[in-house]
């Protein structure tokens, strides 16, 4: 039996979530150097971890922006979500223990929401963060803790958005191994490359927290999976972001649009899923064949689709170039702040970006 955790709650309330996160402490990687141990092979992604960027004061203000113009969608569309899933439950589809695996981190926000409002409705819910990471899976001392505790026919994996594919591919045959069960259930609120169980919709929309990093996913890095930091019964790695403490804005986002979802409540809601997962699927993967053919990408794991995966690249990586369906897009503000505070070249090419409203490719340096 998987044993208990040192309980981490970041900078979120402890009713909202607990992450299934070992903290660790380990030496940043420069972006340069990380880039050229990822692409030659030399070490993967999740074994480093580069200083987070802080977001500068034009870029704070781009994000209010965006939160402004985004929380009542979002409210919207958890409560819809919400309700999607209450009725799976009332019909048989879902159990009725419903446990919440966020995606960590990009996932936490939403499934604080999620887990506020399902308890709202009357619902068992619990909330954990869990690390996936592309190429090793779910953390599957995580999972078993979780087994442990909870019935595995009421889990649902949280995430903000579908870029790819690649997080949901991985998820699917993790929760395969692990389990032997043909599909995880997947809600995310975007869902443009038709990867998820349920969405709140099939767009790519500038999600706010999508811009962010730590300070809007409470305060934790990305997961971490060292064998120097994390041993075999160990649950996945998580720095501490302290020196963005003080632009934390984890808990107000995720308050403010809870004060905002009681009056969806009694909205009828309406499924999403006009288009095939199938179809859309297909789209997606036609778009990054097409940005691979006319580059020279041999690697896909370069092309990073969406805006907030987009925006994440510049971010995290060393970009080559970003594509953009329109340069007068006010969703891609940060995107184009970014890249013109980087000296990045920008494309735009509505023909090239297919689904997405923008797409970055990290540049090859091995």
């Amino acid at each position: 039996m998987a044993g208990l955790p040192q309980v981490i709650t970041g900078s979120y309330n402890p009713d909202d979530v607990t992450f299934l996160l070992k903290p660790v402490q380990i030496t940043p990687t420069d972006i340069a150097l990380k880039e050229r141990l990822i692409q030659s092979g030399t070490a993967h992604y999740s074994e480093m971890i580069s200083q987070e960027r802080r977001p500068d004061a034009r870029y704070l203000q781009i994000f209010q922006t965006a939160r402004a113009n985004g929380v009542d969608r979002i409210a919207r569309e958890i409560s819809a979500l919400a309700r999607r899933i209450s009725d799976r439950v009332v019909g048989g589809t879902l159990g009725a223990q419903i446990t919440l695996c966020s995606l960590v981190r990009a996932g936490v926000p939403y499934g604080v929401l999620l887990q506020r409002e399902l308890t709202a409705l009357g619902h068992d819910c619990c909330h954990f963060g869990v690390s996936i990471i592309r190429d090793r899976g779910l953390d599957r001392n995580a999972m078993a803790f979780i087994f442990d505790r909870r019935a595995q026919d009421g889990i649902i994996f949280v995430d903000g958005w579908t870029g790819k594919g690649a997080i949901a591919t991985e998820l699917q045959n993790s929760w395969h191994d692990l389990t032997g069960r043909a599909d995880a259930e997947l809600a995310v609120l975007a869902d443009p490359s038709g990867f998820a169980t349920m969405a709140g919709s099939h767009d790519d929309w500038l999600i706010p927290s999508g811009i962010l990093g730590a300070n809007i996913s409470g305060l934790i890095s990305r997961s971490i999976l060292n064998s120097d930091v994390i041993g075999p019964g160990d649950f996945h790695g998580s720095v501490s972001v302290d020196h963005l403490a003080d632009i934390d804005l984890s808990l107000e986002f995720v308050d403010q649009i809870t004060t905002l979802m009681a009056q969806y409540r009694d909205v009828p809601v309406a499924n999403p899923h006009v288009v095939s997962g199938q179809k859309l699927q297909t789209r997606a993967l036609a778009t990054v064949n097409a940005i691979a053919a006319k580059y020279d990408v041999r690697n896909l794991n370069r092309i990073k689709p969406g805006i907030a995966e987009a925006t994440r690249a510049v971010l995290r990586r060393r970009p080559k170039m970003v594509f953009l369906r329109a340069l007068n897009d006010p969703d891609l503000e940060a995107l184009i702040h970014l890249c013109r505070t980087d000296g990045i070249d920008m494309v735009e090419d509505a023909s090239l970006t297919g689904p997405y409203r923008a797409v970055t490719l990290i540049e090859k340096v091995a």
